[in-house]
């Protein structure tokens, strides 16, 4: 028995303009954040300006998908330039 796919309509998303908002409003609320929330990461939706913060990638893009499901997000750790290293 075959099973039935939900399927999923993918945004085009330039992706030039999506990190340059996403970093824009990052260094916008930078001054805000640090140093108490050195470390911990930000998920930020770049059309809305909207953003969550959570002391992990999954706490920070949970909260935020709460408001904007469907939506793509930047995610960074905030004062770092890399979210994690390899």
């Amino acid at each position: 028995m075959a099973k039935e796919v939900e399927r999923i309509t993918v945004p085009q998303i330039d992706w030039d303009e999506f990190i340059e908002k996403a970093k824009a409003i990052y260094e916008h609320l930078k001054p805000q954040l640090l140093p108490q929330y050195k470390g911990w990461m930000i998920a930020i939706e770049p059309e809305s300006g909207d953003y969550a913060l959570g002391r992990t990638t999954t706490q920070a893009r949970l909260a935020l998908q709460q408001r904007h499901p469907g939506k793509v997000f930047f995610i960074m750790r905030i004062g770092y330039k890399a979210a994690g290293k390899l």
